[in-house]
């Protein structure tokens, strides 16, 4: 009798791996031709393209996150950024980001975060059935971090917009997205919602975001997060990286997405009112370099003439100290008390020159377009 040797074992599992790999094959191809079934669970809840495909799935697996999956999952895309830069080096390079965009219009019109747009020389869209488009941005808002791109194509997956109003801390919050890159496209991830109404100051901008503990990677950016109905609440925009901080990502209400889209859609842009000045805050100007000697109050470094600041007589070295009494004592704050008015309305501006505090009232007026 032969001894089995190495050689012989590598065979037999070579064979056994064989059976293994052609068994998975035939599984998948049995359960292909089952999804052209229509199938209806006991419980009256219609099954998912999910349950056609692999046989009837039972009530407990058939949750709302399998549900909201196969709602809006189709219609959540990969966006490729293609942007110019320069190398250290002074060489001009191609560099390549990733995001998520959600369709909100049958015919190619999609929501996405600015940042995952921002400077591009190329936007390409990766549907979920596996074609890729170019796009075209219609508009974006730096100040809610929002975009709207644009696809010549019809009839294709909307996402249902929910009403972000009527969320409850601790309901489920599914998140929809391509973390890490399109190699990961149309991820899912599930949670709660943590908290409502969050103010984050990002980059000299003061916003108000639904937290969720629902896993959001870079990627996820742009994405959905929907509700155990299957309505999208949110467009995913951030999270916070941080050494023992963990499940805490960031979506702009979709409340909040409607009417920004809205104005993008009608205006091409998003218009606010201004003051027309440029100001330091402490943080601000430390960065520049600066060491700025105020206690409150952001310091004016410079007053268009012919806006709303400078019609009403601010100018250079001015400290605006609050607007229609709101205290402004950072860039974010001074923008969101403007913010917080309409263009043609009259606020009151208190202010600090060479040590005395008066007031003005300046008329709001919109941003130039450029």
């Amino acid at each position: 009798m032969k001894k089995f040797t190495e050689k012989h074992w590598g065979k037999l599992l070579g064979m056994v791996m064989a059976l293994f790999v052609f068994g998975a094959v035939l599984v998948t191809g049995c359960t292909s031709s089952a999804a052209n079934e229509t199938k209806s669970s006991g419980s009256g809840i219609p099954e998912t393209t999910a349950a056609k495909a692999h046989g009837t799935l039972s009530e407990a697996r058939n949750t709302p996150v399998v549900r909201a999956a196969e709602t809006v999952g189709p219609a959540v895309v990969g966006i490729t950024n293609k942007a110019v830069a320069r190398d250290w080096f002074n060489n001009i390079v191609e560099q390549e980001g990733v995001g998520s965009g959600v369709i909100f219009r049958s015919d190619g019109y999609i929501v996405t975060n600015n940042h995952v747009i921002d400077g591009a020389r190329e936007i390409l869209v990766s549907l979920s059935d596996g074609n890729t488009l170019k796009g075209k941005l219609v508009g974006a808002d730096e100040l809610t971090d929002l975009a709207v791109v644009k696809v010549d194509a019809d009839n294709l997956p909307v996402a249902p917009f929910g009403d972000s109003d009527d969320i409850v801390v601790g309901e489920p919050a599914i998140a929809i997205g391509n973390p890490m890159g399109l190699e990961f496209q149309g991820s899912v991830t599930a949670g709660v919602i943590s908290a409502l109404n969050r103010t984050l100051d990002i980059q000299e901008r003061r916003v108000k975001l639904l937290q969720t503990d629902a896993a959001i990677s870079p990627g996820n950016s742009g994405g959905a997060l929907v509700n155990a109905d299957g309505l999208v609440i949110g467009i995913n925009s951030a999270k916070i990286a941080a050494d023992g901080v963990e499940g805490m990502g960031f979506s702009i209400p979709i409340n909040t997405v409607r009417e920004i889209v809205s104005q993008i859609m009608e205006n091409g842009r998003v218009i606010r009112p201004y003051l027309g000045v440029g100001v330091f805050d402490k943080q601000t100007a430390a960065r520049a370099g600066y060491q700025l000697n105020v206690d409150h109050g952001v310091y004016v470094q410079n007053v268009r003439l012919d806006g709303p600041a400078g019609k009403a007589g601010l100018r250079r070295g001015d400290v605006i100290l609050e607007v229609a009494g709101e205290k402004t004592d950072t860039i974010a704050e001074l923008r969101a008390a403007v913010n917080n008015h309409q263009v043609g309305e009259t606020v009151e501006v208190k202010f600090l020159r060479q040590g005395d505090t008066s007031t003005a009232d300046v008329v709001l007026e919109a941003v130039p377009e450029n």
